[in-house]
């Protein structure tokens, strides 16, 4: 490693105070706290824009991460993220653009978005202030979680000042852009009350978000600006805000005599659904997939998705029946591509990969049935014993993974209890096809549940 840091190079100021200061670690801790979200309804879209707590994140990563968690669909899709938060060090009157040319996290360097910084630098309330980036935390501590979640993209880093919540709407409206485009506003609540004062004033807060009020205070949240800013964009772009948690220090991990409030929101259009011209369109690829690789017809490269929900990265399984009989099924428990490709692989795999059955043939392929299912992203199931594991089991609904202390793991999609109703022994049916042994202490196990949405080519039939 060099000795020499690069002058134009933000190097990460807070790493090993507000998040761990190694990849590794700081990889760990980010998934995790993804891993331990709540369970959101699988639904097409993400948010176009975020607000989230910048605390250390022993305090508030637990709260950032019902965000974050939103945009993991985004991956590949955002290009571009636009970070805004309040100054904590140097003072500054506007917002305030850095000198560098890239910020470093121990997980990697992202690269500013010189094109973006171009366009709005013209506006009087914009400036640029490299001291005013060199300590600030509250944009930093947002990078490795968008690092994890979106992989590659530029920024846009603005630390907001002394500024009215109109010009942070302007310049939002300048960046707005389209699907390519994310905006995260950092903010914290309240600071250092009791944690009832505190659950009372943050209450109060959060309605005020949900009411598009632009007129909170500093003493509500610290980052009052950029969040009025925000909300004033959002409305007149015609997103909603929508409350994901709100918690503070005394819940996570501090005292209750002095805390800070933490919440977190996500700004949309509506509430889209998953309907059943999804489920045709899914199935139709999945059917020209094998047809094409059999020669039948179709194009045999993966499919140009125009929609956009076609291109969210989303993890899926396909499964191939005849009659009652399973004829192949692959598929994968983490999102990896775009939704119309993932479907497009798996279905060929199914057909022609499954090493418990011989290739499709021609003449099967006409009598197969198909199925898709889409994942919801696999959450961590914590629990003290077998018995307490098997109380949280919802038969019908949670798929099952199930991974061992040797890193062996195996899954069943929510379909499997219609053979398995009893958790038990769907339990004891998952650690055989795992590898592991039965007398071993489910608690050396790592265990995640996840939903899904399946459509079935029979069920368009009738």
């Amino acid at each position: 490693m060099s000795l020499f840091r690069d002058p134009d190079v933000r190097p990460p100021a807070v790493a090993k105070l507000f998040y761990p200061g190694d990849a590794r670690s700081l990889a760990d801790e980010v998934t995790a706290y993804l891993d331990q979200t709540e369970e959101a309804p699988l639904a097409p879209g993400f948010p176009k824009a975020v607000i989230v707590p910048h605390a250390g994140y022993i305090y508030s990563g637990p709260v950032a991460a019902s965000a974050y968690d939103l945009l993991r669909p985004a991956r590949g899709i955002v290009r571009r993220v636009v970070v805004l938060g309040p100054c904590h060090r140097v003072p500054v009157r506007g917002l305030a653009l850095p000198a560098a040319s890239a910020f470093d996290t121990p997980l990697g360097r992202i690269p500013i978005d010189k094109e973006a910084i171009a366009s709005i630098r013209g506006l009087p309330q914009v400036l640029e202030s490299a001291a005013t980036h060199a300590e600030e935390h509250a944009l930093e501590v947002q990078l490795p979680f968008l690092q994890q979640v979106l992989g590659e993209f530029s920024l846009v880093p603005l630390v907001v000042g002394s500024v009215a919540a109109e010009k942070v709407a302007e310049v939002l409206e300048h960046l707005w852009g389209g699907d390519e485009t994310l905006f995260v506003i950092s903010s914290d609540l309240s600071h250092y009350h009791s944690y009832e004062a505190a659950r009372r004033i943050d209450g109060a807060t959060v309605q005020a978000i949900l009411g598009f009020d632009a007129e909170i205070s500093h003493e509500q949240a610290c980052g009052a600006t950029p969040v009025a800013g925000a909300l004033i964009a959002a409305r007149r772009k015609g997103l909603a805000p929508k409350l994901l948690d709100c918690r503070n220090s005394g819940d996570t991990a501090g005292g209750k005599d002095q805390v800070v409030g933490y919440a977190s929101f996500a700004l949309a259009p509506g509430s889209p659904r998953y309907e059943a011209g999804h489920g045709r369109k899914l199935l139709q690829i999945a059917r020209e997939s094998i047809s094409a690789a059999l020669g039948a017809g179709g194009e045999p490269g993966a499919p140009v998705a125009e929609e956009p929900w076609l291109k969210e990265s989303r993890a899926t399984f396909v499964t191939l029946m005849q009659g009652e009989e399973l004829r192949g099924c692959v598929g994968a428990l983490e999102a990896q591509r775009p939704l119309a490709a993932d479907v497009h692989a798996n279905a060929r795999a199914a057909a022609f990969q499954d090493t418990r059955f011989k290739p499709l043939t021609l003449e099967e392929f006409a009598r197969t049935d198909i199925e898709v299912s889409l994942l919801s992203s696999p959450k961590r199931l914590l629990f003290e014993s077998h018995a307490d594991l098997i109380t949280q089991l919802r038969p019908g609904i949670d798929g099952v993974i199930l991974e061992g202390e040797n890193g062996r793991h195996a899954t069943f999609l929510p379909q499997v209890w219609e053979g398995l109703p009893d958790p038990g022994q769907f339990i004891a049916h998952l650690r055989q096809k795992a590898g592991i042994a039965q007398d071993s202490d489910i608690r050396s196990c790592r265990v995640k549940r996840y939903t899904v949405l399946k459509w079935r080519e029979a069920e368009f039939r009738q």
